[in-house]
């Protein structure tokens, strides 16, 4: 009972709502989490984590992440989004290339203030709760990366126009911040009208199953506890002192050159034993376990 659920979650509840629901699923004390919190409106790739795989959450949180929005313009929100308070803005007319022209200003490293809707801390106390009594503090910026931003569609038959895009960026990303701030810069306002996120990390939006169906039949569903890390270096032990002096958390010569910092550890019947540090000394490389993982 330990690997992923590649979950497509519907609009219309929280991230913790799904880990709520699953629950029911699995014993008492059965641990799970999330990759990457989704706002109640968005839809798309939520991977969940169920027993050991919990504890190779924090290894996958670097992985981008790949986003289909929807940016209204013409009008802001308080929340940044389509759920918030909307207001009009006087501006001028704005066309596909003008929408085109700003992009490039927003590609690569970028520097984004959360917003006041978001579970960011401020003295301990989560911004929205600051914002649902009406109070606006100043947020220190973070930086972010957003390694490709495409326009896929535009549309101003009506009178708020509507850019379709296409995000890659990294954890920790505000796409409605981003809409909002692209919004100033054309003159225009914008806000997040619909977000769906395709992508995260290994965990794709075409092999996702809707929460429903992981309900009925997560059993047939679950993914390996190794299934996020494919892309890693794999050294398979060999001798059984090296499988006990993994499982101990001693460090073992490695019996193979290793380029990687991080590598996955498998015992010899090729089942999942660790994620290991690999330290060069005296010629030699080291395999220090970080992560061991003892499943009966």
């Amino acid at each position: 009972m330990h690997g992923f659920l590649n979950i497509s979650k519907p609009s219309g509840i929280t991230s913790f709502d799904v880990i709520r629901r699953l629950k029911r699923c699995f014993p008492r004390g059965t641990r799970i989490g999330h990759l990457g919190t989704l706002d109640p409106m968005a839809t798309g790739v939520l991977p969940i984590a169920i027993g050991q795989a919990t504890r190779i959450i924090p290894y996958l949180e670097r992985g981008d992440k790949e986003y289909i929005a929807s940016m209204t313009l013409g009008a802001v929100s308080d929340t940044q989004d389509a759920w918030g308070n909307i207001t009009d803005c006087q501006s001028a007319f704005v066309n596909r290339e003008q929408v085109e022209a700003v992009l490039p200003l927003f590609k690569g490293i970028i520097w984004q203030e959360p917003p006041m809707y978001s579970a960011v801390h401020h003295d301990g106390i989560r911004l929205y709760e600051l914002a649902r009594q009406g109070q606006t503090v100043t947020r220190k910026k973070r930086p972010v990366e957003i390694k490709s931003l495409e326009l896929l569609g535009f549309d101003n038959r009506d009178r708020y126009p509507v850019a379709e895009l296409r995000i890659v960026c990294s954890r920790g990303t505000y796409i409605r911040t981003l809409c909002h701030d692209m919004g100033q810069k054309l003159g225009t306002g914008a806000f997040l009208s619909a977000l769906t996120r395709t992508r995260s990390g290994e965990f794709t939006l075409a092999e996702a199953t809707s929460l429903d169906e992981a309900l009925d039949c997560w059993s047939n569903l679950l993914l390996p506890l190794d299934y996020p890390l494919q892309h890693w270096p794999a050294v398979i032990l060999r001798t059984p002192e090296d499988v006990r002096g993994m499982e101990n958390g001693q460090t073992i010569v490695a019996a193979m050159e290793l380029s990687a910092n991080l590598v996955r550890v498998y015992r010899p019947d090729k089942t999942l034993l660790a994620i290991a540090q690999v330290r060069r000394r005296d010629d030699k490389d080291y395999l220090k376990p970080e992560r061991v993982f003892h499943i009966q």
